[in-house]
């Protein structure tokens, strides 16, 4: 799986740091930024990704095919 955030829609709520603190991390920013991807499963990264409300986190397969949002 690979992951993104979409810096101009992280808005540093910082919802996915709790779901998911060894994957993401806010930055100097105030912004959501990604460590370790493998660190977690896939179920966890995906509760991640929804409890952001700018919906900034991106999901995708090791296709490259978009999973969330």
């Amino acid at each position: 799986m690979k992951v993104k955030v979409d810096r101009d829609l992280c808005i540093g709520v910082g919802n996915c740091v709790a779901f998911a603190p060894s994957v993401f991390k806010l930055d100097a920013e105030g912004k959501a930024v990604v460590l370790d991807v493998s660190s977690v499963d896939e179920f966890t990264l995906l509760e991640a990704a929804k409890s952001c409300p700018e919906q900034a986190i991106i999901i995708e397969d090791d296709e490259g095919t978009q999973v969330y949002p």
